[in-house]
C-alpha cells in the first residue's frame, strides 16, 4: 500500500524526472546569478579603466617638457650694474634666440615680440639671478636653459596642429617655422618635467607645479590625523567599553552614524562659522583646513574603531578580568592592541577620504592663488584637490593637461594610502 493511500490528503511526491527538472532550474538560476555578478564587476572595471585611462592619456604629456638652451651675450651697453632690476632681460634673451634663427628685429619690434612668445619668463629670471650673483659676467656670454612657452610646448606635443587655420591658433606660421628650426638644430630638447614637482602654482602654465599643493596637503593631513585619530579612538573605546548602555548612549550612537552621512560642505560651513568667524583661525591655512577635515573624519574613525573592538572575542576580556586585570588594563593592554589593525585601517581610509575633499575647503578660503610653499601651519596654502579645481577653471589651454597630471598625483597618494591600509591589516590582523 502506498503512502498516498494511507494519507489521502497528502500531496504526491514528484517523480524522478520532475526532481531533475527542478534541480536543473536551480542550477540555471545559480549560473545566471553568478553571470550577473561577473557582468557587474566587468562593467565596473570597464568604467574604472575608461576613467583612469582618460585621465592618464590627458595628463601624461605634462611629465614631458621641452627646454631651450641659448647662449646670451650680456651686453654692458644694455645692462647697468647699478640698476640690474630695471633691465629687460626677456628682450636680451629674445635677441639671442633671433641670432640663433638668423633673423633681425624690425622697427616696430614685431619680430622680437613673436620670439618672446616662444620663451618663458624663466630665462629672464635666470639671467637676473646670474648677474646678481656675479656682476663680472657683464660683457660675457653665458648659456641659459629654460622652458619654452606653453603654446610652443603644445605644438611640440602635437596639441597644436599646423593644419589648423592660422587665425584659429595662437602661433602663426612664422613662429611654427622657427620652432621647427630650433628643434632641428638641437636648441630645443625634450626631457622629464621636474619643474612640475619642484615648482608651485604659477600664472604661466609651463612654470606651474604641484609642490605647494603637495606640501599644503601633507600639513593639513598632519593636523587632521593629530586630532581625528586620538580623539576618535578614545571616543570609540569609551562608547564601546565603558559607557553605560542607556538611552543617552543610544542617542549619541545614532548621531555619530548620522554625522558620517552629512554632506562634506556642511562641515565647511561649520568650520567657517566656528574656526574662522569665532576663533579667528587664519583663513585658507593648513590649520583651519585640518580642523575642518578632522571634524569630518571623526565619525568614520569612531565607527571603524568600534567595529574593530566588537570583533575582539569576549573570551579575551573574560580571561584578562579573570587573572585580576582592571577594566582599563583589560581594554588598553589586551583588547585595543588586538583591535589596532582595524583601527589603523579605518584611520588611514578616513584620511584618504579627507585628502580628496574639495567642497569644505572652498568654504574656508583655500581656493586661492598661492605661488609658494606654505612656511607654517597658519600661512596661506592650497591642496591638491583645490589645485585641480583652480587649474580646470583656468582659461589657458595648457593648464588642462596639468589638471589631469595633478589628478594622477592625487590618485597615486590615495592608492598608496589605501594599499598601506590593506597591508597593515593583513600583516597584523588575527582571525578568531
Amino acid at each position: 500500500m502506498t503512502d498516498a493511500a494511507i494519507r489521502p490528503g497528502a500531496p504526491a511526491r514528484p517523480t524522478l524526472s520532475a526532481s531533475e527538472a527542478l534541480l536543473k532550474k536551480r542550477h540555471r538560476a545559480e549560473k545566471l546569478f553568478r553571470a550577473q555578478g561577473v557582468a557587474a564587476i566587468v562593467v565596473a572595471m570597464i568604467f574604472l579603466v575608461v576613467l583612469v585611462g582618460r585621465i592618464v592619456v590627458q595628463g601624461y604629456s605634462t611629465f614631458e617638457t621641452h627646454t631651450m638652451t641659448v647662449p646670451v651675450y650680456l651686453n654692458p651697453e644694455r645692462i647697468d650694474a647699478s640698476a640690474l632690476e630695471g633691465v629687460n632681460y626677456d628682450y636680451i634673451v629674445a635677441e639671442a634666440v633671433m641670432k640663433k634663427l638668423g633673423v633681425q628685429d624690425d622697427d616696430l619690434g614685431t619680430v622680437s615680440a613673436k620670439v618672446m612668445d616662444l620663451t618663458s619668463r624663466d630665462f629672464g629670471f635666470q639671467l637676473l639671478n646670474k648677474v646678481k650673483a656675479d656682476k663680472s659676467l657683464i660683457g660675457k656670454t653665458v648659456e641659459v636653459t629654460g622652458s619654452v612657452k606653453a603654446d610652443a610646448d603644445l605644438y611640440y606635443k602635437g596639441e597644436i596642429k599646423r593644419s589648423t587655420p592660422e587665425g584659429d591658433r595662437k602661433l602663426d606660421d612664422q613662429q611654427l617655422a622657427w620652432l621647427d628650426k630650433l628643434k632641428a638644430d638641437g636648441t630645443v630638447k625634450t626631457g622629464f618635467n621636474t619643474r612640475f614637482f619642484s615648482n608651485s602654482d604659477s600664472t604661466e602654465p609651463e612654470q606651474a607645479g604641484v609642490l605647494g599643493a603637495v606640501v599644503g596637503s601633507a600639513m593639513m593631513l598632519f593636523i587632521t590625523a593629530l586630532i581625528a585619530v586620538p580623539v576618535g579612538v578614545l571616543a570609540a573605546v569609551y562608547l564601546e567599553e565603558f559607557a553605560p548602555k542607556n538611552r543617552w548612549t543610544d542617542i549619541i550612537e545614532v548621531n555619530i552614524n548620522n554625522l558620517a552621512a552629512v554632506p562634506s560642505i556642511v562641515y565647511g560651513l561649520l568650520g567657517l562659522a566656528l574656526f574662522i568667524n569665532w576663533l579667528h583661525v587664519p583663513r585658507g591655512s593648513p590649520l583651519v583646513g585640518g580642523l575642518v577635515l578632522a571634524l569630518m573624519a571623526l565619525p568614520t574613525v569612531i565607527i571603524a574603531t568600534r567595529s574593530s573592538l566588537k570583533a575582539v572575542p569576549p573570551s579575551i576580556r573574560e580571561a584578562a578580568l579573570g587573572v585580576g586585570a582592571s577594566k582599563s588594563q583589560t581594554v588598553f593592554h589586551h583588547v585595543l592592541p588586538l583591535a589596532m589593525p582595524g583601527v589603523m585601517t579605518g584611520a588611514i581610509l578616513s584620511l584618504a577620504h579627507a585628502l580628496g575633499e574639495t567642497a569644505p575647503l572652498l568654504m574656508i578660503g583655500m581656493v586661492a592663488f598661492v605661488p609658494g610653499v606654505p612656511e607654517n601651519f597658519v600661512s596661506s596654502a592650497t591642496v591638491l584637490p583645490v589645485q585641480v579645481f583652480i587649474w580646470e577653471n583656468a582659461s589657458e589651454r595648457a593648464f588642462h593637461e596639468r589638471t589631469a597630471a595633478a589628478i594622477i598625483v592625487l590618485l597615486v597618494f590615495m592608492i598608496v594610502m589605501n594599499a598601506a591600509a590593506v597591508i597593515l591589516r593583513r600583516r597584523f590582523e588575527r582571525r578568531w
